[in-house]
């Protein structure tokens, strides 16, 4: 399923290429003041988010009251939550020419392209336009923008990611809070001793692991790497890339993750920790719910904690720089974009903030404080807290950043290296080769 899913993207990439070259009837992207008459209508918004989440909950009541004073408005969700599925579709849409006036993507190789040729409305000139561009926290704007910097996606969240701890099971296995990323395998090694398991993964679902090999370039080289990586102009041969190889197939030795844990998914891995029987758990603060309420297993409850991405010796990033994703953005199609778009779009988004922190999220702006539940421990102020001292730069996730053959291809390559199925060797040999071969297709 999962080649289909990369030959499906080849192929959507390879007519919308042809598309291009034909037209494909794009306004101009940068108009984002239409005028003319408001003519109320259905417009869609093709989304792969959570069908009972905060953000369409809001956006649901956003649209009915926006219809109130627009009569014949309404806005169509279309919901594909499983991100596989959702990336085929919008890639097959795209290339037909046939998305819809709203539709969500992450700042890929692939909504370049779109943006590339016209079919976005500029997401900075949008919200400047509106007036609110200057409320969003820089991060959450930065991690929607492509290679040079542009805008064109809106983010609708905005997430902190950490490394949750049990302070019991570490106590237990008389082993200090990691201090430095290379304190990693050595601690699993005498959390297994201990018979505890050191950290949960949701395996199943490989971003969670892909996330582990990112760290390391991030702290040795900073941000740059994975910009440089993807298109082949760094290496997993070079120094920073090396250090990750090593330190995965070390923390494989070291049994870090959960036995099995390639065949378990998102809620074997949740279980696992607020169960008690894993020792840390790498999870955003959209688990803020699960982690740090009431709704937390009493036994575990008070011996829960959590910390920032771990530095090393001679990290060039700090301590307060490290995955703080805004989400997946929202693309507004400019074939389609016309004065009800713009008029409901200035609605919603001056409406949405508020109404998403008193959800006890965090928003995307700074304009609103978000509402800290009744049932909520201490802990989750401090996870919000963290969002007030961020640093400039951030750990882009790398499923977001390479081109879908390559981002496939490490996928299953983490696996068989963490497994101990092939050596830090034949991982940089194949993934050398992968991006060579795939990464001129993408990025020209």
């Amino acid at each position: 399923m999962k080649k289909l899913f990369r030959t499906a993207a080849v192929a959507a990439i390879a007519a919308l290429s042809l598309a291009a070259c034909g037209g494909g009837g794009a306004a101009d992207p940068s108009n984002v003041s239409p005028t003319g008459e408001i003519k109320p209508r259905e417009i869609s918004w093709l989304l792969s988010r959570p069908a009972d989440g905060a953000v369409i909950n809001i956006m649901k009541k956003i649209a009915d009251d926006y219809a109130k004073d627009h009569p014949g408005f309404s806005l169509n969700l279309i919901t594909t939550p499983d991100r596989p599925s959702y990336i085929q579709k919008l890639e097959t849409l795209a290339a037909a020419n046939k998305l819809p006036e709203l539709f969500d993507t992450d700042a890929t190789p692939f909504a370049q392209q779109l943006a590339k040729q016209g079919k976005m409305i500029d997401a900075e000139k949008l919200l400047k336009d509106v007036g609110v561009y200057d409320n969003y926290r820089p991060n959450a704007l930065n991690y929607q923008r492509f290679d040079d910097g542009s805008l064109y996606m809106v983010p609708f969240q905005f997430e902190l990611e950490y490394i949750w701890y049990n302070k019991a099971l570490l106590q237990k296995a008389g082993v200090p809070v990691p201090k430095s990323l290379d304190d990693l395998p050595a601690m699993c090694t005498a959390l297994r001793k201990a018979g505890i398991t050191p950290i949960a993964i949701d395996g199943q679902d490989q971003w969670p692991l892909e996330r582990y090999v990112a760290y390391q370039p991030f702290r040795e080289a900073g941000p740059d790497f994975i910009q440089q990586l993807k298109k082949g102009e760094a290496k997993f041969s070079d120094p920073a890339g090396q250090k990750t190889v090593e330190w995965m197939a070390a923390l494989g030795k070291a049994k870090c993750f959960q036995d099995g844990f390639s065949s378990q998914g998102y809620s074997d891995a949740q279980n696992q920790f607020t169960s008690g029987q894993a020792a840390m758990y790498n999870i955003g603060t959209w688990e803020l719910p699960s982690l740090a309420t009431d709704k937390l297993n009493p036994a575990v409850r008070d011996d829960i904690d959590f910390l920032t991405l771990p530095t090393t010796q001679g990290s060039v990033t700090e301590a307060n720089e490290f995955v703080s994703p805004s989400g997946i953005g929202m693309a507004v199609n400019s074939r389609t974009y016309d004065p009800l778009v713009s008029d409901f779009l200035k609605f919603a988004l001056a409406k949405y903030p508020a109404e998403y922190a008193a959800t006890g999220a965090l928003s995307p702006t700074t304009t609103v404080e978000t509402a800290v539940p009744a049932n909520a421990t201490p802990l989750y102020k401090k996870a919000l807290e963290k969002a007030n001292d961020l640093g400039k730069q951030q750990a882009m996730p790398w499923d977001t950043q390479l081109d879908p053959t390559t981002n496939g291809r490490l996928q299953q390559e983490l696996v068989l290296l963490v497994q101990g199925n092939i050596t830090p060797e034949q991982f940089t040999a194949t993934m050398d080769n992968t991006i060579a071969q795939n990464a001129p297709k993408f990025f020209k």
